[in-house]
This record gives C-alpha cells, sequence and structure tokens, in this order.
C-alpha cells in the first residue's frame, strides 16, 4: 500500500491507518494473517489524546497472541487493530499535562495515528536519549533482562551465566548486565557476526553459533567449568544443552521459547529433565508484568548505564507501516540485532 496518508474528515474526524489481524495463523506468518485497514476516527476530546506514532515495538510475545489459545495473556482479535508499544508525539490535546508535541509511551501500536485515554499515556524524556529507547532498553526489554537476572535468578558476582537468544532484544541487554553485576557471560545467536558483536561490543566473554553445530556441543566446550545461572529466551535444545552443563543449585529463569512461536514443525522437546532432580536446580518462568511495581527503581539504574556508556542498545529498524509485518516475520526468525522497531 501507500505511504501513510492522513487527512481531516470534517474537522472533527480523520483517517487512521492500522494494522489488523485477518486470520489466526497456520504454521509460519504470512501477508494474508494481516491487513492495513484506513478507519475514521474521532479528534481528542476530555480525557483523550491524538499521537502520531513514530516507532513501533515488535515482541516476540505478538506471535502467541495471535494464536486463538488461552494463555496468560488474552489473544489478538480477529478484525481488530493490533495492540502494542510505542513512543509517539502528541497533535491534538486539551490536557495540560500532555501539550502538543509531547513525546509518550503507549500501548495502541501498529497503527500510524492513535486516540487514546490520556491515563494510558506516559510521558517520555526525549531529550536524554533517543524516544526509541523506551520500547527497548529503558522499556519492556531492558526491564525484562533485569528482573530475569537479578530478581528471578539471583544473579551473583562470580557466576558464570549463559544466555541464549543473546542477538535480540532481551538477550543482549541480559547479557550486559550480567557483565555489569560481574558474572562471567556466555551468549547464543545464530551467526558469526553477531557471535562477534557480543564479544567484541557488548563485552561478552564467549558466544555460540548455535547454526554451527549442536549447542550441546559448543556450550559444553564454551563453559567447561559449567553454568550457574541461565537465562532463556529459546528452550528446548539450548534449555537442554544448559541442563546438561548447569552446576549444582543452578538457577534458571525462563524468559520464552521463541524456538517454536512461528513453526509448523514438532520440536524435540528436552530429554535431560532428571538433570533438574540431579543438580537441585531452580527453574523459575516468569513474566515482567509481575514486576511492573518495581520499573520506578529500575529504569532509573538502567538509564544511568545507558548515559554512562555502559550499556549499549542496538535497534534494528524498518521503515513503514506496510512492512511492520515482515519485521515481526524477520524478527522471530532472527533477522534483528537488537531490538526490532517499526518507524511509522
Amino acid at each position: 500500500m501507500n505511504d501513510v496518508v492522513t487527512e481531516d474528515v470534517d474537522g472533527s474526524q480523520f483517517v487512521a491507518r492500522e494494522v489488523h489481524l485477518a486470520s489466526r495463523p497456520d504454521g509460519p506468518i504470512n501477508s494474508s494473517n494481516f491487513e492495513i485497514v484506513e478507519r475514521t476516527v474521532a479528534r481528542s476530546g476530555p480525557g483523550s489524546l491524538v499521537v502520531r506514532n513514530e516507532y513501533i515495538s515488535v515482541d516476540p510475545y505478538m506471535r502467541r497472541r495471535m494464536d486463538g489459545s488461552s494463555s496468560y495473556i488474552s489473544p489478538f482479535q480477529i478484525g481488530a487493530a493490533m495492540p502494542g508499544a510505542a513512543v509517539g508525539r502528541v497533535t491534538d490535546s486539551v490536557d495540560p499535562d500532555f501539550p502538543v508535541g509531547s513525546w509518550v509511551l503507549h500501548d495502541y501500536g501498529w497503527r500510524d495515528y492513535a486516540v487514546l485515554p490520556a491515563k494510558r499515556a506516559t510521558k517520555i524524556d526525549a531529550e536524554t536519549v533517543p524516544p526509541s529507547y523506551y520500547l527497548g532498553v529503558l522499556g519492556i526489554s531492558g526491564v525484562t533482562a533485569y528482573v530475569g537476572l537479578r530478581e528471578v535468578a539471583g544473579l551473583r558476582r562470580g557466576d558464570t551465566l549463559f544466555v541464549s537468544g543473546a542477538g535480540g532484544a532481551v538477550g543482549s541487554i541480559a547479557g550486559q548486565i550480567g557483565r555489569l553485576c560481574g558474572a562471567h557471560v556466555i551468549g547464543s545467536a545464530g551467526s558469526d557476526a553477531k557471535c562477534q558483536w557480543l564479544v567484541d561490543d557488548l563485552g561478552f566473554d564467549k558466544a555460540i553459533n548455535y547454526r554451527s553445530g549442536p549447542i550441546a556441543d559448543s556450550l559444553a566446550a564454551a563453559a567447561p567449568n559449567g553454568i550457574d545461572v541461565y537465562f532463556d529466551n529459546v528452550g528446548f535444545d539450548h534449555l537442554e544443552a544448559a541442563l546438561q552443563v548447569a552446576n549444582n543449585s543452578a538457577r534458571f529463569a525462563i524468559c520464552g521459547t521463541v524456538a517454536d512461536y512461528d513453526t509448523a514443525e514438532d520440536i524435540a522437546g528436552v530429554r535431560n529433565i532428571f538433570e533438574i532432580v540431579a543438580k537441585r536446580i531452580t527453574i523459575r518462568g516468569f513474566l515482567v508484568a509481575d514486576y511492573w511495581d518495581r520499573v520506578s527503581q529500575i529504569l532509573p539504574e538502567l538509564l544511568q548505564w545507558v548515559k554512562d556508556g555502559d550499556l549499549v542498545a542496538r535497534e534494528t529498524v524498518v521503515t513503514g507501516l506496510d512492512e511492520a509485518t515482515s519485521a515481526l516475520s524477520s524478527m522471530l526468525h532472527g533477522g534483528n540485532v537488537g531490538k526490532m522497531l517499526v518507524k511509522v
């Protein structure tokens, strides 16, 4: 479709473009599962804002919400705009707390213009750091990495930490937080270039290309003295490999299992589950939403690391709302380095 077009209808309404879920995926997502819809919406009234979205977040959890099954969060609705985090500028407002031009964070993404209740928006400082950072390192990705290591796994100085999916938004931050907390950090990623980036730019001690051979063999070679903490974004063969090399009383924080999010194939399960018993391993799944009351304490620490240059934020940016679904598919199959974003 054409680039974003927004026009007045009668002065009180305008046309916005939205990405809708058109059908439930059967296997990997494709273009037929989505449609871009032009919709006439009302301008802001008391208690609401109009926001021109500048960046929208592309996250793995979105794929699971496209399926119809119930989970910890309700599925996306067919024929409705897909929600998701976004940052943008207020273009219309009668709320003195959100004057026109203000940068805000909200969850009315996957559209060019959003009309939302003012109480659903959070003002952000777009002068100190790029506004897109509030979708990644200073947003859900950074907070997820932080709580997974500090609150869930109880990372300690001197631990050996293994992070799967380390080239992505959460994994790349988790590994850096591990380094800042004094851990020996090993990461896995899907290319030699990503592995080099993890070591050279982010300060990982070692990085494994999981496509170059069996992950169990590669991890055993990279961690001859075992691992104490595992931050899991992948599941399956990576979890099995981590169990095999785990030290006694190791702590695993299970963030996701992206290996099975966008495939029609049956993936082999974990075959060495008794290692949990033999090694007295603690395994905890977690949702960042359960820790959201800690955000006001976590964000200042993340922000200071960013300002000091200790925490590197890398973004893969795709331009155009029409390319949002392609960005999602690419991210689910490792096409991103760091945070995947769409610049609307």
